[in-house]
């Protein structure tokens, strides 16, 4: 097959989609100026509501992106100074940092091979007297083991984050992520599954007590204008952003399955000659990313950089062993799971409008570079 008239393939294409659904978009933010109100208005209240629904929480509460949500979250359950938090070291910064800037210490314990995701039994083995809470990421989609982990949590009296800015409409024995533990947090980013034009995110949760807090911190700790009754912060969705999600929100599902479509067809061509995404029964991964594991991965990702195709690395250094971090003191090889996935894993192109043509393409790329001779 041609790559002259394939290329180039982005990791995600936000064009298309928005091709979609432009008219309904432009409407939406035309309402927005219209009404002359642009930060917690009916747009962000309405999404609010929409998002707990679709997450089946009591509340949701909309902030100014994921990593906010993440702090705040910690805030509400007033986790500070002298506590510590068990997390993986196997994501994005920001989940880590959530905690170091509440004055908190983060905690890493390693991953599972397959999933990726947070290892209950190293988490438990964890624990100590300090321990307060456990930060829970649903990597690249797909649920951690929630129900070990909500067990563990219950049996130490510990409150547990889902960090679940990847995993919008994830499940998990039925109920979708965000809304199994105390608190659940997204980031519409604008290239999650469900993106903003912008930075935006969402804090859901069933505890009323919670609920009320975050809005409260959020908006510099004030519930009634000029009156504080903590310190809070700046960290308000705004109502362009709103607007955009709420039209979104209204497809994620179709994209959703359009994502499903193109990792079944990868997974398909891959199977038995690459390690590739592993999906329990349990469970229901939303493919925020198509991870692939290789010894050979750089080789790879430069072939395909070659050919036209885009590709990326999630992540390439885990956290343990990020300089911001070395006041913690780990050293390589403490964590030696996620370490061997960051030398070895690859995303490839996931995105509901990439054409069978187009992956077809990526996957014919990455056949011929497994099949070379050495």
């Amino acid at each position: 097959m041609s790559n002259d008239k394939l290329t180039p393939i982005p990791m995600v294409d936000l064009k298309e989609e928005l091709d979609l659904i432009r008219k309904l978009i432009i409407q939406e933010l035309t309402d927005v100026l219209d009404s002359g109100i642009y930060i917690l208005g009916e747009k962000g209240e309405k999404l609010e509501r929409e998002v707990a629904h679709y997450v089946g929480a009591s509340y949701a509460a909309g902030v100014a992106n994921g990593t906010d949500a993440l702090e705040l979250s910690l805030q509400a359950l007033n986790i500070g100074y002298g506590d510590e938090v068990i997390t993986t070291p196997f994501t994005f910064f920001a989940t880590a940092e959530a905690i170091a800037r509440v004055g908190a210490t983060p905690v890493f314990v390693d991953i599972e091979e397959e999933t990726y995701n947070i290892d209950p039994i190293k988490v438990e083995k964890a624990i100590t007297k300090k321990t307060k809470g456990i930060i829970v990421v649903h990597l690249y989609g797909q649920v951690a083991k929630m129900e070990e982990i909500m067990d563990i949590a219950k049996k130490n009296d510990l409150k547990v984050i889902e960090d679940a800015c990847q995993a919008l409409g994830a499940e998990y024995n039925g109920e979708k992520a965000g809304a199994i533990s105390d608190i659940g947090c997204f980031s519409f980013f604008p290239s999650k599954n469900l993106g903003a034009f912008g930075d935006a995110g969402m804090v859901t949760t069933n505890q009323r007590n919670l609920y009320e807090q975050i809005c409260r911190l959020r908006n510099h700790g004030s519930k009634t204008k000029y009156y504080h009754s903590t310190i809070g912060m700046n960290s308000r969705l705004d109502e362009f952003q709103a607007a955009t999600l709420l039209v979104k929100l209204k497809y994620l599902d179709i994209f959703l399955h359009q994502r499903k479509e193109v990792a079944r067809r990868y997974t398909d061509s891959f199977h038995n000659l690459i390690k590739s995404p592993t999906i329990p029964e349990n469970k229901a991964h939303t493919f925020h990313q198509y991870c692939i594991e290789l010894d050979k991965r750089d080789e790879l990702a430069l072939n395909l950089k070659n050919n036209g195709i885009a590709s990326s690395i999630y992540y390439p250094i885990p956290l343990h062993l990020q300089a911001a971090f070395d006041y913690l003191n780990y050293k390589a090889g403490d964590l030696p799971v996620a370490e061997k996935a960051a030398k070895r894993t690859l995303a490839l192109p996931i995105y509901p409008m990439l054409s069978i043509q187009k992956q077809m393409y990526v996957i014919s790329t990455v056949l011929d570079f497994l099949n070379r001779k050495p």
